[in-house]
């Protein structure tokens, strides 16, 4: 009798046990790191759930005890985490992620400087730095990029497939943020910057000789803008970088606004 009731009580430790353990939970996380949080890859390898931080660094994802979860970005070293019966029980796990550092070469001194400006840059066997035209690599001398530029740059960046002879290298942080749909939002919130700048171009250098050709009411001014803005070909003609086509593309733009402003008060 005693042994049956210890098989029973085996039995029900081992189905409690296997009932937790086989149980799916939602893992809410904090990351934290030095600067960018938005947009770090969550990916637990186990169940093949992904999800991505929202700015302030939060996350959440399905869990089961002993699944492993990848957390991943570009500018941050890579981390994994077991799920322990303690992370399990609590649903909150905070993660600490560390920047990718270049290690500097080391620096020697190999003269004695007198303090003499002048005669130590003769005396010295100090070279220019090399740059990308030294070494024949072709360089980017355009505009700097803006901070939505990027991040879409670091998150659309190169090929989704590298060759290196017979070996291939999956870019997975492309593919993963074509997935989660952050490309496709980073590309909106450039095209968006794009288009403010343009428009706060055209309100600074065009506004006094585009309403001394045609009257409208001050309060309608910056209406227009937006209206003019809102026009797919706006930025089209603003990227061509010239005055004249743009305060063309306004003037007949401005016409249909002071139409549609005239119909209205009729």
């Amino acid at each position: 009798m005693k042994r049956i009731k210890l098989i029973l009580v085996s039995i029900i430790a081992f189905l409690s046990v296997f009932s937790v353990t086989s149980q799916t939970i939602d893992l809410k996380g904090q990351v934290e790191a030095s600067s960018e949080l938005e947009g770090i890859h969550i990916l637990n390898v186990s169940a093949e759930e992904y999800t991505i931080t929202n700015d302030k660094g939060g996350f959440v994802i399905s869990i089961q005890i002993n699944d492993t979860i990848l957390i991943s970005s570009v500018q941050y070293i890579p981390k994994t985490i077991l799920i322990t019966q303690d992370i399990f029980v609590s649903k909150f796990i905070i993660v600490n992620l560390e920047d990718r550092v270049n290690q500097l070469d080391e620096v020697v001194v190999g003269k004695v400087l007198t303090g003499d400006l002048l005669s130590d840059i003769k005396n010295s066997d100090a070279e220019p730095d090399l740059n990308f035209y030294d070494v024949g690599i072709p360089g980017y001398t355009g505009k700097p990029k803006t901070q939505k530029e990027r991040r879409l740059h670091e998150a659309d960046a190169g090929k989704f497939v590298y060759y290196y002879g017979l070996i291939a290298t999956i870019n997975i942080h492309k593919i993963l943020n074509r997935i989660s749909g952050r490309t496709k939002k980073l590309k909106r919130l450039v095209r968006l910057e794009e288009q403010d700048a343009c428009m706060n171009k055209a309100i600074s250098e065009m506004s006094d000789e585009l309403f001394g050709h045609i009257e409208l009411q001050e309060e309608l001014k910056v209406e227009f803008f937006y209206y003019a803005s809102e026009d797919p070909k706006f930025l089209e003609v603003c990227k061509q970088d010239s005055d004249i086509k743009l305060f063309e593309f306004l003037i007949d733009k401005l016409l249909a606004f002071n139409i549609q402003v005239e119909s209205v008060d009729d």
